[in-house]
């Protein structure tokens, strides 16, 4: 890591994490037991960390100029690293609160471990702590491929991988401590958020710089997937996140929007960060991994880009639909509504262009578990996003919000989509990364696939029927018009379903624990004699339907 450094980079380095040091020490000063203090020493830690290793290496010699023509991979390396920590944490803590429902107790009558704090740990866990590394991660790896072109310099892809997981860590922390913002996805406090700003603002700067320094003329789709994500996220996150915190020596914060438009707000967030941070971005991967992995061109480029115009058009207009029957304009409500089932069009688009890229590969489907893994993801992205647009329906709505039926529909479509694409995605890159012709073992790889699809079956056959039953019940009437079941008969009702529930996320982890072990073991194997970092030289333009390598 630090050998791919020159020296005004370390210098950089070390200013930065001078500054961040600063700060933890202030915030801790100002905060002292406050959820502030307490972050402030976290800063402290993580910065004075880095900070002694950069110093021991200050004065090294300057890295030898040929590193240039060579990807820049490292980063890459370390991505992998802390999406496989994140996935194991945030899993382990959604089986944990998954519990809890089946068996209260394990709370253990502690307010740290209380569902209301564990719940959005776990969903910041795996869906920007896991989601998210893998989303930078392999953003590196494919903007170098594609473009033929090492990232735009060495600093910035560690100041991005860094400063994200230390926005993580700090919001994971945050909620365990009862600090949230109380909205949807959304709950870090105001000073993790302004940091993530700064964060990702260069990260979407680093990206730029990337593909304009590209040797190949064409700009693969994939890369139009990576910059929607990189760049909406980062208007969602400010949008939303707007708030004024009480004081500066004070975790709380007040929302600058008010009722109604708040709700509005929220939810034009939350379903756009499920558009362009569960979507578009592990849609990047789809195009580039899967047709790597198939020996395989996109079934259809054109196909590729309509849907990437549908999902950005159509996407940005349907978070209304979470917000049926509420004080929100009813127009408003029909909007959402009409612009989700139009969303269907686009998104089976590019599940059937993936599917369709696999015609005369079947026999590579059956027989590569990580290739099997991408099958699946394309048919469960297929299947949650009609599930999506049916759900929207209103009168359909009024049956299934507010129930399980949503939680399984949401675990569809991130244990089945996002996680699978990731892993598979992961199994391709991690080989290829670590120059070893294979994964450790095939046959863990196997493992984790079946663990991983029967865990997710389980998981949201028995939300499916949970929901659909305590919709059922909560709208059924006596002849006297009084309600039949009580709410406490609903709960009875579901017990059977959150000890399945539970059962099949642990599956899921278990998964996940083997998926770590055969990285980690492949990372440690010695690696073949071949040299598959340099960057090849470019005769002429690659295919637009071929991912350049």
């Amino acid at each position: 890591m630090i050998g791919q450094l020159t020296a005004g980079e370390r210098q950089l380095s070390v200013v930065i994490l001078i500054a961040l040091v600063i700060i933890g020490i202030a915030m801790a000063a100002a905060g002292r037991f406050d959820p502030l203090g307490i972050h402030g020493v976290v800063v402290l830690l993580c910065s004075g960390v880095l900070l002694a290793r950069l110093l021991s290496s200050l004065f090294e010699p300057e890295p030898h100029p040929e590193r240039l023509s060579k990807y820049y991979d490292d980063p890459i390396k370390v991505g992998i690293v802390f999406t496989m920590i994140w996935a194991v944490f945030g899993m382990f803590v959604g089986v944990w609160a998954a519990a809890q429902l089946a068996w209260p107790s394990l709370n253990f009558d502690t307010s740290w471990t209380s569902f209301g704090r564990i719940r959005p740990a776990h969903t910041t866990g795996v869906i920007f702590g896991f989601g998210g590394n893998a989303l930078i991660a392999t953003s590196f790896h494919v903007v170098q491929r594609t473009s033929r072109a090492r990232l735009a310099d060495q600093f910035s892809p560690w100041f991005v991988l860094f400063g994200y997981n230390l926005f993580c860590l700090v919001a994971v922390t945050g909620y365990l401590m009862g600090v949230t913002q109380s909205k949807e996805y959304a709950e870090a406090e105001w000073y993790a958020d302004l940091w993530l700003v700064i964060v990702w603002v260069t990260y979407f700067v680093l990206y730029i710089r990337t593909l304009a320094r590209r040797k190949e003329p064409h700009i693969y789709v994939a890369n139009w997937y990576y910059m929607a994500f990189i760049l909406v996220v980062a208007m969602l996150h400010i949008v939303n996140n707007i708030a004024i915190p009480i004081s500066l020596s004070h975790a709380k914060s007040y929302t600058v929007w008010p009722g109604v438009q708040d709700a509005m707000v929220q939810w034009w967030y939350g379903h756009n960060a499920v558009a362009f941070f569960l979507t578009a971005g592990f849609l990047a991967m789809l195009y580039y991994y899967l047709p790597k992995r198939a020996d395989r061109p996109i079934f259809s480029y054109r196909l590729s880009i309509l849907s990437f115009w549908g999902i950005t058009f159509f996407y940005m207009w349907v978070g209304s639909h979470h917000l049926h029957y509420t004080a929100l304009p009813h127009w408003v409500q029909n909007l959402g509504m009409t612009f989700s089932v139009m969303l269907l069009v686009p998104s089976w688009a590019s599940a059937g262009n993936a599917l369709l890229t696999l015609n005369g590969a079947w026999h590579k489907v059956r027989d590569d578990a990580t290739l099997r893994f991408m099958f699946i993801a394309a048919i469960f992205y297929g299947l949650s996003t009609f599930e999506g647009s049916f759900l929207a329906i209103r009168p359909v709505n009024s049956l299934s919000h507010y129930t399980d039926w949503t939680v399984g529909h949401v675990h569809a479509g991130v244990l089945g989509w996002v996680a699978m694409i990731t892993f598979g995605a992961l199994y391709t890159l991690v080989p290829s990364l670590w120059r070893r012709e294979r994964m450790y073992s095939s046959m863990l790889v196997e493992a984790h696939f079946w663990l991983a699809l029967a865990g997710t079956l389980i998981y949201i056959f028995a939300m499916w029927n949970s929901g659909i039953i305590q919709g059922l019940m909560w709208r059924t009437y006596t002849e006297q018009n009084t309600l039949t079941y009580s709410f406490i008969d609903s709960l009875v009702a579901m017990y059977p379903y959150y000890i399945a529930r539970t059962f099949g996320g642990l599956l899921f982890l278990i998964g996940a624990i083997i998926g770590s072990y055969n990285i980690w073991m492949t990372a440690r194997g010695a690696p073949v004699s071949r040299a598959e970092q340099d960057l090849p030289v470019v005769d002429g333009p690659v295919s637009p339907a071929t991912p350049a390598e």
